[in-house]
């Protein structure tokens, strides 16, 4: 699988869960102390990302990071 294609589905899970929790962009942005345009460049699937960044994302959100790999 192309890793473009892995990003953005970890990106488009992000986001999806992002707003099940009830954050928007900029206010997740905020709690994670990281700038909007980079948590959009992650949704997005335009930053690459670590294993060690998806477990902190996951404790933010309160989930399994497995979650975003789904």
């Amino acid at each position: 699988m192309d890793k473009k294609l892995i990003y953005k589905n970890i990106g488009k899970n992000i986001a999806e869960i992002r707003r099940q929790r009830g954050y928007t962009q900029e206010s997740f942005a905020e709690l994670m102390d990281k700038s909007w345009s980079s948590v959009a460049k992650l949704e997005t699937g335009c930053q690459n990302i670590s294993i060690g960044k998806l477990i902190e994302i996951a404790e933010y959100l309160k989930v399994d990071f497995k979650e975003f790999l789904k």
